[in-house]
């Protein structure tokens, strides 16, 4: 149950080095106690510098942290009550599981007993009873992180940190340790915080994903308003599933414009409240999964539907789907997902003329 202990708020984070680089720039943020949030963002984008500062490892150079009401700048890890957990696991090779679970409390100065009680109730809870006595080396990478995973849980934080923790495992034991986090995180009722650089990881896992590039902070809320109403461009193509069009307003009447480029004809777009003018220069998204390839022909495009003519100039097949890449654009990078019992029953290849059609509804307006 949320008692608001893991409530943390950054207000005006920053983090220069040598007082030149700005690896976190100006960054406000509430994340609620028992929420499961996700910093999302490529190599050097702060996401990993926010995380340290909230665990203590690094100072910020300017602006608070506060966890539960308290800021904890200054503070040692112990003491703000964060753990975290590593890339690398971080295993003592020559303890066994329980020692390694128990090792925070050893430190703490618990009594053997007290310190195996609740290793063994912590063994339990992640589902490793029977490995209780065996060495790292003779477990495997999904037994491993969940070692690690009862090792930070242990000490009962208020907030568990963890630092791109699926990346070394292979794929299905990558999905099979998402439920496993998710599980732990419900049962445990405290604030993860979550750093990765793979979009459908984040979607996956979060209550709260935050979008991240160059210090700053480009959106932030529930995985699936950030992921189907990005607020930009940047957004929108670092998360994926969405194509991009830039154009110029031709005409404005009943809430839509009517928008053209080069690569563009004059189609429409839901200006969802937003006041533009003629000649005014728009961005706009359309999700992969929302585009329908038709064959060219006069009924080919239903009312209130856009369309654009292109060419495949890719297939690729991707099980419950076939992902179509289309030069609409001029470029290779607009894509249909297509389902693939529907690209089967008329399936298109490369060098085909085809329209990509979508609702008009469907596209969303950017920033």
């Amino acid at each position: 149950m949320a008692t608001g202990q893991g409530h943390i708020e950054l207000a005006g984070l920053c983090k220069s080095y040598d007082g030149v680089t700005m690896a976190v720039d100006g960054v406000n943020l509430k994340i609620e106690d028992g929420a499961y949030c996700c910093f999302l963002g490529p190599s050097g984008c702060g996401k990993t510098t926010i995380l340290r500062m909230i665990a203590g490892h690094e100072d910020p150079s300017a602006g608070e942290i506060l966890i539960g009401g308290e800021n904890v700048v200054g503070m040692a890890p112990v003491e703000r009550r964060t753990a975290m957990m590593f890339q690398s696991y971080a295993l003592f090779p020559h303890l066994t599981v329980r020692d390694n679970i128990a090792f925070a409390l050893r430190v703490r100065g618990l009594s053997k007993a007290e310190r195996n009680k609740a290793a063994d109730a912590m063994i339990e809870k992640v589902r490793l009873t029977e490995f209780a006595d065996r060495l790292p080396a003779q477990l495997s990478g999904g037994q491993q992180q969940r070692v690690a995973l009862a090792r930070a849980a242990i000490t009962q934080p208020r907030v568990l940190l963890l630092d791109e923790p699926l990346s070394a495992l292979d794929e299905q034991l990558r999905v099979q340790m998402r439920q496993e986090l998710l599980r732990m995180q419900r049962d445990l009722g405290i604030t993860f915080i979550h750093v990765t650089h793979t979009q459908m990881e984040a979607i996956a896992l979060a209550d709260m994903v935050v979008v991240m590039d160059r210090g700053h902070i480009k959106q932030a809320g529930p995985a699936r308003e950030v992921y189907a109403t990005p607020r930009d461009r940047y957004v929108a193509e670092f998360l994926g599933g969405q194509n991009v069009l830039a154009a110029k307003v031709r005409t404005v009447a009943g809430g839509r414009a009517v928008v053209a480029s080069p690569t563009v004809r004059e189609i429409e777009v839901p200006l969802a409240g937003r006041s533009f003018s003629a000649g005014d220069a728009i961005e706009f998204a359309v999700r992969r999964d929302d585009i329908v390839l038709k064959r060219p022909g006069p009924d080919a495009v239903a009312p209130d539907t856009a369309a654009l003519s292109s060419r495949v100039t890719g297939v690729e097949y991707q099980g419950s789907f076939v992902k179509v890449m289309l030069d609409a654009l001029g470029r290779e990078d607009f894509i249909a997902y297509v389902p693939e019992r529907t690209f089967f029953r008329d399936p298109v290849a490369i060098g085909d003329v085809v329209l990509a059609t979508w609702p008009v509804e469907h596209a969303h307006l950017l920033a």
